[in-house]
């Protein structure tokens, strides 16, 4: 197997090929891969969104040919943009679709994916959008539990929660947040964030360890237990449940 695709709504990337072994990240529905390794039951794969890697089940995902591959992947990308909705598979059994869900080879409510073909009737969103679709995408996520390695409403970290806003708008993000504060351009104060912009803090080591999306008025949206909504200041994440510091700021950047 060369290339693969992701038949299920969300499936474990883990660390190493076993079903106890640590969780790093999942691969979504309609999400292509390049396949690095095989060992039995499971291969080892090449994210190609964020260039992420790990190990899953060979039975949750569906080879793909090289000239469907190459269809897939260079089609504009279209996205559920609904929190929970149903599809059809194969045997018409329903499945669970989550928000963004990827609908490969979308068209006139119809796509295909590893041949077969499929209805969907819900709310797609495709292209990029500007800064207040983000927020009004990170809403969406709100009371998702955390979930370490998780990208859905179902449950997400910190970099899986703001990786996947923008994505669904149609920009591109790495998986982790000491990665995604490799990108954009630095802006030097609070007072000069637009709300849909990053925000990232570090630890004691100085390692960035998590991030979130500012909002309006020295507000931000981020997982910690759950998405929730925290003031923000020069200072950091102040959690207005237990009032106090949560997060120590490190830096703000604006992709677009």
């Amino acid at each position: 197997m060369e290339f693969g695709i992701c038949h299920l709504n969300c499936i474990a990337i883990r660390k190493d090929p076993s079903d106890q072994s640590e969780m790093v990240s999942q691969l979504l529905f309609g999400e292509t891969f390049h396949v690095l390794l095989e060992d039995v039951d499971w291969i080892k794969i090449h994210m190609d969104y964020d260039f992420y890697e790990g190990w899953v089940l060979k039975k949750q995902i569906s080879e793909l040919d090289e000239a469907t591959y190459k269809r897939v992947s260079l089609n504009d990308q279209y996205f559920s943009d609904e929190m929970v909705t149903f599809i059809n598979d194969k045997d018409q059994h329903p499945q669970i679709l989550t928000l963004g869900a990827t609908l490969p080879e979308f068209k006139k409510g119809n796509f295909t994916l590893a041949g077969v073909g499929y209805a969907f009737d819900g709310d797609v969103i495709t292209g990029q959008h500007k800064k207040p679709n983000l927020v009004h995408t990170a809403y969406k996520f709100l009371n998702a539990p955390f979930l370490w390695g998780g990208r859905t409403p179902f449950g997400t970290d910190c970099s899986g929660f703001t990786q996947m806003v923008y994505k669904i708008n149609g920009y591109q993000l790495f998986r982790d947040a000491h990665q995604q504060a490799s990108q954009g351009e630095v802006l030097s104060f609070i007072e000069e964030c637009e709300p849909g912009d990053l925000a990232f803090f570090d630890n004691e080591e100085g390692e960035i360890i998590h991030t979130g999306i500012v909002l309006d008025n020295n507000y931000i949206i981020h997982c910690h237990g759950k998405v929730r909504i925290d003031r923000i200041d020069s200072s950091g994440i102040y959690n207005v449940d237990t009032k106090r510091h949560t997060h120590k700021l490190r830096v703000m950047k604006q992709l677009f």
